[in-house]
């Protein structure tokens, strides 16, 4: 009985480890490119804040990204009055369900989510927008390679161009968009790295005290080890 119910709670796990595995393609690493991240939240604000949120990040952390005041508000300030506010939409929930079957994410930690499920979170995300084509028979005529019936429409795809499907499960983009294909995928990469530096604004700055602060631990073990040498001269 004990090996039959040790079995039982075995089975997820073996179906899991048996299934398809799931490739990502590499997502460039933008995390310090100050243009890569202002043309990243370009592409947020116009692409993605009319169903997702980022309520938990404020319009003025931008100025982290090299923006001014005045960019914000001239530029990116779609859905509040003060830089100060957060970063919310104006379509509740209950709407959202009945219209999508499900209220779309908040994206603020959508990176971090990511990489807790996959290990990757901007691998995922960037395999993910690059991987929809076009499938009739879903509600929205879209589907896509990673997540496989996604409810979620391609915002992209007039940028990107339609893919389909072919025999051979590899997409082949039947209609060009208004991007190139290494330009969407540079532009796809900007949103990725926009997304991540969302999800830890500091992070950046966390790095670079790290360093200052091996730097400075160098310099003390040198000091500390002169003065060690200098107490026990006459000892050797």
């Amino acid at each position: 009985m004990k090996k039959l119910l040790f079995a039982l709670l075995l089975a997820p796990l073996f179906a899991w480890a048996n299934g398809p595995e799931l490739h990502l393609d590499k997502a460039p690493d933008k995390s310090g490119d100050m243009a890569a991240l202002q043309n990243g939240a370009k592409y947020f604000v116009n692409y993605c804040l009319g169903c997702h949120s980022a309520s938990y990040m404020r319009y003025n952390r931008l100025k982290d990204i090299g923006l001014s005041e005045e960019q914000i508000k001239d530029n990116l300030l779609f859905t509040a009055e003060k830089t100060g506010e957060l970063i919310r939409i104006g379509m509740q929930r209950e709407d959202a369900k009945v219209w999508f079957g499900a209220a779309p994410p908040d994206l603020t930690l959508i990176a971090r989510s990511r990489a807790s499920e996959f290990g990757t979170g901007p691998d995922w995300l960037y395999t993910y927008l690059r991987g929809f084509y076009r499938d009739a028979e879903r509600p929205s005529g879209w589907n896509n390679t990673v997540f496989a019936n996604v409810g979620m429409p391609h915002v992209l795809w007039e940028l990107q161009g339609e893919q389909v499907m072919g025999e051979n499960h590899e997409l082949t983009l039947a209609k060009p968009g208004k991007l190139k294909p290494e330009e969407y995928d540079a532009a796809v990469a900007d949103l990725v790295a926009f997304l991540k530096y969302m999800g830890e604004p500091v992070s950046e700055l966390r790095k670079t005290l790290g360093w200052i602060v091996l730097a400075a631990l160098a310099a003390l073990f040198v000091l500390t080890y002169a003065l060690k040498r200098e107490y026990w001269k006459d000892v050797h």
